[in-house]
């Protein structure tokens, strides 16, 4: 059974690790859109939380906790500089916007001698573990599940239903947003660097507009009514490419279809409430009969 669990666990370490942080980021970007924000900026987010923390753990004798705590404080800090010229912007226009800082960030990390240019980072130390992972994933997972249903969370469902309206009830629509963006940002960054210090080498292709993408299509895969949907999402797809490994070469492709009929066939996600019990109740009903 041993020799099993040892086998198992050095094929799929990397994916098992790759959920959670996965995981991570689909909840980074649900944070903004809950709030309404359609933003694209978590993979740069990730990519300098990763960054950061790597050039720590490499050029600094400072403990683990250390540099992922600068990994998303830094993060943090870049999204709140950005997020109060840009989050005046909505919809596509503000999806243009946090694409754009994307493509700056990966411009940055290419030709920077401090981030390794175009070879990146190699040789990082191996220092995330299973229970890191978890751990922090559970602490992400109770703060967001206490803050939805605060009066910040409230004022974020405002805020998505209706900006305007929100605004005349005395909501401080621009601080709530900020907030959303600015957290959303120190989680992606948490993300990277705990994905750093497993993959042993980061480079500036890691946190492009494919990886934009992708965390996208985890968040609305899953649905982002709460927070089991990313959480879902994001497993699914880390686990897909395993099973369609023969596919690898279409991911992308494979991606952007299930997206398509996520949003045309289930707008809310394959883990929406409402209809997993209307269909535990139709399912209840016909036995019945």
């Amino acid at each position: 059974m041993l020799d099993w669990w040892d086998a198992f666990w050095s094929t799929y370490n990397t994916v098992i690790y790759s959920i959670g942080v996965n995981a991570l980021l689909a909840l980074s970007i649900y944070v903004t859109l809950a709030c309404g924000l359609l933003s694209l900026a978590n993979a740069a987010f990730m990519g300098i939380g990763a960054y950061a923390a790597a050039i720590i753990s490499l050029q600094t004798g400072l403990p683990f906790p250390v540099a992922l705590a600068a990994g998303t404080v830094l993060p943090a800090l870049v999204a709140l500089i950005i997020g109060i010229p840009t989050l005046r912007l909505s919809g596509v226009y503000l999806a243009m916007a946090t694409l754009g800082f994307g493509e700056v960030v990966r411009i940055v990390l290419l030709n920077m001698t401090i981030t390794g240019g175009p070879m990146g980072l190699n040789g990082i130390p191996l220092k995330t573990e299973f229970w890191h992972i978890l751990l922090l994933l559970a602490i992400v997972l109770y703060i967001l599940a206490r803050l939805r249903r605060s009066k910040i969370g409230r004022a974020f469902e405002a805020i998505k239903a209706d900006e305007v309206a929100a605004q005349l009830m005395g909501i401080d629509v621009s601080g709530h947003k900020l907030f959303a963006f600015v957290l959303g940002g120190a989680i992606a960054g948490l993300a990277g660097g705990l994905n750093a210090h497993y993959t042993f080498t980061i480079g500036p292709g890691n946190y492009a507009f494919e990886s934009a993408v992708d965390i996208l299509t985890m968040a609305v895969f899953g649905g982002i009514s709460n927070l089991i949907g990313p959480t879902v999402g994001a497993t699914i797809l880390t686990v897909l490419p395993e099973i369609l490994r023969p596919f690898r070469d279409y991911r992308l492709a494979i991606n952007g279809l299930i997206l398509i009929l996520v949003v045309l066939y289930l707008p809310n996600g394959i883990w929406d409430p409402r209809r997993i019990h209307a269909f535990w109740q139709r399912r209840k009903a016909r036995k019945g009969l």
